[in-house]
């Protein structure tokens, strides 16, 4: 698998299908092994002595001065190893290595190591290097899965780069209580394509008995009122050691206003992802991130890497009005309670052991076979009255029996309690995790709602487990609407089972269907990974109305569920008009003024052979070729024929769409050479007359339509001090969108 933004070639990523990419550099011989994860070729290091063996990628691959770069790989091998970065000029000399620290140990299992460096002010161009120091001669050390790029850091992230995997160094934290802080390298196995984690990790080491805390020195700027989430994982030195992540938001003055802790219930001392979230306050204008254990022992050490800390929180529904606290239950019970019976509530333990979302859940423990009452904390509706509501939760007996009835609480703006909307009781089903719903409508006054169940337990020592609680407004499951000036549709699902598979036709009045386009191609069997999807179509064709089929399969590819939307009409406009959509790129697309419309030739392959004795030809022909013919148009300013040149730069095939009754079905064509001409010989005029050679050409397949993949703002501050920065890293607005660097 190609791993994003390597500067390396797959072959030298992968050491598939050879070692071309790679050659010795000291003391060793480079050769192909197997067993890879990254496809299955390994580069095998064999040292020729002992002492210490380095290989090199072939290539050097061109670096921007100052720009922080990364590079890192997977290694197994009987000694410890390192990895490096090394820094050339034009010319192609050394001018330094960045190294990364030794790993801790040796390990024969797949591990990561990893480094980030700035490259030097005299640095063009940049290498990696592998190195370990075997104590013989004719010693194996393995490497695969390669990068080099841009530092790694989780798209959304507030923090920089350096602050949540710790590569470059440990500036982005302070020490804040009782401890030292360094990097070490552990010889971790993470899945082949975790980018974002392993190589150097932070430690936090006790410096005596006691609490131990670290804290982020960065501090990203928040909005109030708006909910935030943070992870990091955490790896305690024993399992008894509550190691934690805190969410800390600070006022314009830097005065602490709250914190927010989630502890972690480790199973074991492995590495564990720790969630935390919270609702930035009222004069909130800054968070950071903080970690610690508490009742430490001298000497003991916990380790963090990953760390995140952004908005939007994860959600199970789009819409929802409970916080991430009181839907995933990662660090505590999330304002839920027993509001009558003898029952109890807590979130679940260890780490991992029962959890839908994240790694906990909301556990109701009764000792008698009695009735209590389950509430949730009051939330704000938004909006409010009259609007149908949906509660959800999932459920799973471990332990006896329950019966439930499922409801909403609805409250005023005094917080008085209005009245219960709920379902009859039913049994709650006991064989695995089940998503429990109700449907319900908010009362004219009611401005707060709670999920409230009424459980009874039907045995002595009943355990229900409970996660992702929702509440949302219901809207279409599948809704379209159509955008005149981009001569599109706006197709929104929701609801959709994150896991399974998509895929979405689109339905012409005669009954054909047609594949619709998505961000990796064609909509056919894509995976779901998220429970709202906005699907932007502007292949539908002009003026005549389409409808939308959607079909959701199982993770197995068996059909599970079908919806409709539509129909919707794109209005057609000035029929002396047409459209030239680039499918791949749509931000290209432009309606010209036609000129003229082609004259058609279908040009065929033939070869006509005279027989002897025979009057007529034998004529051999393949098969008819497509339409092919000159469309001429007209662009009347310059801005609408710089967008031609623009639409046309890159090559693509390209989407002809005309009003219906000119005789010109959509299609997708070819443009050869381009011809531009001015209308008359009046030099200040606007108006140019165009030739746009066509030859009619399959819907491409593969293309997806491309776009930002969920960057953000954000991610542009995270990653640029200054406005200059920027405006050096990036030619066009459409590179900054896309992530294109200059170079």
């Amino acid at each position: 698998m190609a791993i994003p933004g390597n500067l390396l070639s797959a072959t030298t990523e992968a050491v598939d299908p050879n070692t071309s990419g790679w050659t010795a550099k000291l003391n060793c011989t480079t050769l192909l092994g197997s067993g890879g994860r990254n496809g299955d070729g390994v580069l095998a290091v064999k040292s020729v002595a002992a002492g210490e063996m380095q290989a090199r990628t072939v290539s050097s691959y061109a670096v921007v001065p100052g720009t922080v770069y990364q590079t890192f790989a997977d290694t197994s091998g009987t000694v410890a190893e390192r990895i490096g970065i090394r820094w050339l000029t034009a010319a192609g000399a050394e001018i330094s290595v960045t190294w990364s620290l030794v790993t801790a140990s040796a390990s024969a299992s797949w591990h990561r190591v990893s480094v980030a460096g700035a490259a030097p002010p005299t640095a063009a161009r940049a290498q990696v290097l592998v190195s370990s120091t075997p104590a013989a001669g004719a010693v194996f050390h393995y490497w695969e899965n390669v990068y080099l790029g841009l530092a790694w850091r989780t798209t959304g992230n507030l923090l920089t780069a350096n602050a949540e995997t710790s590569e470059l160094d440990t500036s982005a934290w302070a020490v804040e209580t009782n401890a030292t802080i360094s990097r070490t390298v552990p010889a971790v196995t993470w899945a082949v394509d975790a980018y974002q984690v392993g190589g150097h990790m932070l430690t936090l080491t006790a410096v005596a008995n006691g609490n131990v805390s670290a804290l982020g020195t960065e501090r990203p700027v928040v909005a109030p009122g708006v909910e935030y989430a943070a992870y990091t994982y955490l790896s305690p030195p024993t399992s008894g050691i509550t190691a934690w992540i805190e969410l800390r938001f600070y006022d314009a003055g830097g005065t602490q206003l709250s914190a927010s802790r989630a502890p972690l219930a480790a199973p074991a001392t492995g590495y564990y992802r720790q969630r935390v979230s919270a609702v930035a306050p009222a004069t909130a204008a800054t968070c950071a991130i903080a970690v610690g254990m508490d009742s430490a022992t001298t000497g003991q050490i916990l380790r963090v890497d990953n760390t995140v800390v952004g908005t939007p929180v994860p959600t199970a529904h789009a819409g929802t009005i409970l916080t991430y606290e009181a839907t995933s239950f990662e660090q505590g019970v999330g304002g839920w309670s027993i509001t009558s019976g003898a029952a109890t509530v807590a979130r679940s333990t260890p780490w991992g052991a029962y959890a839908v979302d994240g790694n906990y859940s909301l556990t109701i423990t009764s000792a008698t076979a009695t009735t209590s009452t389950l509430r949730s904390a009051r939330f704000p509706l938004t909006p409010g009255a009259g609007v149908n509501w949906r509660s959800e939760l999932a459920s799973q007996v471990t332990a006896g029996g329950w019966t439930a009835t499922r409801g909403v609480r609805w409250y005023d703006a005094a917080n008085n309690s209005i009245s219960l909307d709920a379902t009859t009781s039913a049994t709650v089903p006991t064989s695995g995790w089940w998503l429990l719903t109700a449907d319900v409508v908010a009362p004219a006054n009611a401005t707060q709602a709670a999920i409230e169940w009424t459980l009874t337990a039907t045995s002595t020592s009943s355990v229900l487990r409970v996660d992702v609680a929702s509440l949302w407004p219901v809207l279409p499951l599948a809704a379209v609407t159509s955008n005149t000036s981009t001569a599109s549709v706006t197709l929104t699902l929701r609801e959709l089972p994150v896991g399974y598979l998509l895929t979405v036709y689109r339905v012409g009045q005669d009954g054909a269907r047609t594949l619709v386009r998505g961000a990796s191609g064609l909509l056919n069997k894509t995976a779901i990974s998220s429970d709202l999807m906005v699907i932007e179509d502007y292949e539908a064709p002009l003026g005549v109305p389409v409808t939308y089929t959607v079909e959701i399969y199982t993770a197995a590819g068996v059909l599970s569920a079908t919806r409709s939307a539509g129909p919707v009409t794109i209005d057609a406009g000035d029929p002396n008009t047409a459209w030239l959509k680039d499918p791949g790129q749509p931000q290209r697309n432009m309606r010209v003024l036609v000129e003229r419309a082609p004259d058609w030739s279908r040009p065929i392959q033939q070869s006509a052979y005279q027989v002897k004795g025979r009057r007529n030809a034998v004529v051999l022909s393949g098969l008819r070729g497509g339409l092919e013919g000159d469309l001429s148009v007209w662009t009347r300013s310059d801005d609408e024929r710089a967008a031609l040149h623009w639409l046309l730069d890159t090559g693509d095939v390209l989407l002809w769409q005309a009003a219906p009754g000119m005789g010109v079905a959509d299609m997708y064509v070819n443009v050869g050479s381009v011809d531009e001409a001015r209308v008359s010989g009046y030099a200040p005029e606007l108006w140019r007359t165009w030739k746009l050679p066509l030859t009619q050409a399959d819907m491409p397949t593969a293309t997806g339509v491309g776009g930002s993949a969920g960057r953000t703002w954000q991610d542009v501050l995270s990653s640029f001090a200054t406005g200059t920065d920027v405006l050096a890293a990036y030619e066009t607005g459409e590179d900054l969108l896309l992530d294109q660097r200059r170079g």
